[in-house]
């Protein structure tokens, strides 16, 4: 498929573009494209769908990309105990035999949450068992969540997430120690955060604060951080910044730009604890984060080193073109092509998956989600993404980083490229392949294999 540029006047050109489905590519939510590509050429219409080589066999588990993609990370989940194989396969049978939807999906894991939480058959439980039935119930809650706007009850999302949260909050307190909870200022608006340690004593250690991306929840942060840090002596901290978890499904706070704003409080945090070396901080970020990471250390020096996984320069390269072309610089102009040439042709699967992307840069696009309605204001939380661009401050960073790139990369191609090539610190190049299984954004299949390069990387520069 070729993309042009679109006129204002060019209505119907616009509607059959979108309604052949390119809108699906936005941010992730892709289909697979037919015929083979370039996974790693960066394209000017948005990122690449992967095609059927990048989960060949057994690695597909849904025929539509995003569905899979996630249920992908599920899987990826169960060698840190967030998942099970055979719970999350059978979930991915049901799905497929009800007829792969959005209502299935969500059904079929929020249930599994539901019964996880619940007390197992037959059996008391113990302390152990509802610990990891926790985490695994947050992981479960975590995939209904991503795609309840999609289904047959978007007002559910609040709820969905309270659940995950309070799974993910039962996981916390039954660890040994369990995390430290906190509450740290920021703006009007608290940051909630969760301190893992290896034990209880004041020996000051490397610490790793691990950021999401623009849809991640608490247990993943698990998965591709917190035991890798534990295992190694070192403390993770945990935390939900605007944009993410509680601030956006509770406090409804949406991103920001100025993510330093974000860090410097979590750092001072830190750096006021006896069992922290304040010499020896780190900052990842996965997903979109890998935006949020090299914006944080332009500005932030008291960073020993920063992970961008991958490295992302502008999120808004992530819409196709199609959609990037609605934004004019007259608010009045780009809401009347949205709502006007746009929005009354748009399927709803379409609408859906532009619901979910735009909803953490917009409180009245997440609430207008929730009632099953497209939002009628594009222009500001297009411009809300836009802000996030980083190119302008890269060579400002002076902390040491590592930049993740991976095969297939479907979300930002290219883009961990451009970063690493900006960078005048000490820096450092890894991509993840398909010959070790860590192919794809943010290796859904090997966040074992991520965290091993990451860890090992940190290691070198504390």
């Amino acid at each position: 498929m070729t993309h042009g540029s679109i006129s204002p006047s060019a209505g119907p050109a616009r509607r059959a573009l979108l309604a052949a489905g390119t809108v699906l590519a936005a941010a992730g939510c892709s289909r697979a494209a037919p015929g083979p590509a370039d996974p790693d050429r960066p394209s000017a219409s948005g990122p690449a769908a992967p095609d059927a080589g990048q989960t060949p066999g057994a690695m597909t588990l849904f025929k539509d990309s995003a569905f899979n993609f996630n249920g992908l990370l599920a899987l990826g989940a169960c060698g840190r105990g967030a998942a099970e194989v055979g719970e999350v396969l059978t979930a991915v049978n049901a799905v497929n035999a009800a007829g792969l939807s959005s209502q299935s999906y969500v059904r079929t894991f929020r249930r599994l949450g539901d019964q996880l939480m619940a007390a197992p058959r037959d059996s008391a439980a113990d302390d152990e068992t509802r610990r990891w039935r926790a985490l695994r119930a947050a992981q479960y809650y975590g995939q209904a969540l991503f795609f309840v706007l999609g289904s047959d009850r978007p007002g559910d999302e609040k709820r969905l997430y309270q659940a995950g949260r309070d799974a993910w909050d039962t996981f916390c307190g039954l660890c040994d120690p369990p995390p430290v909870t906190a509450r740290v200022p920021y703006g009007t608006t608290p940051l909630p955060v969760w301190f893992f340690r290896p034990d209880r004593s004041d020996r000051r250690r490397p610490t790793v604060i691990l950021t999401n991306g623009s849809d991640g929840q608490n247990v993943d942060m698990w998965t591709y951080g917190v035991p890798a840090a534990l295992d190694r002596g070192w403390n993770a901290l945990v935390y939900d910044g605007p944009g993410q978890g509680q601030l956006l499904f509770v406090d409804q706070v949406t991103f920001t730009p100025a993510w330093e704003k974000v860090v410097g409080p979590l750092i001072d945090w830190l750096s006021r604890r006896p069992d922290v070396d304040a010499g020896k901080i780190a900052l990842t970020g996965l997903s979109m984060a890998g935006d949020l990471v090299p914006r944080a250390a332009a500005f932030e020096h008291r960073l020993a080193a920063a992970v961008a996984m991958p490295g992302c320069v502008e999120p808004w390269r992530a819409f196709p073109a199609e959609i990037r072309e609605i934004l004019r610089p007259s608010r009045a102009e780009t809401n009347a092509i949205w709502n006007k040439d746009v929005v009354p042709h748009l399927p709803a699967a379409d609408a859906a998956t532009l619901r979910k992307r735009f909803e953490p840069f917009s409180v009245p696009a997440m609430l207008a989600a929730r009632r099953g309605e497209t939002f009628t204001d594009f222009y500001t939380p297009a411009r809300a993404v836009q802000a996030l661009t980083v190119t302008d401050v890269v060579s400002r960073i002076s902390t040491p980083m590592l930049v993740l790139d991976y095969e297939g990369e479907q979300f930002y191609p290219g883009q961990p490229r451009e970063l690493y090539d900006a960078l005048r610190s000490p820096k450092d190049y890894v991509k993840l392949t398909a010959a070790e299984g860590a192919q794809l954004h943010c290796s859904p299949m090997a966040p074992q294999t991520h965290c091993e390069v990451v860890f090992d990387w940190l290691r070198q520069r504390f």
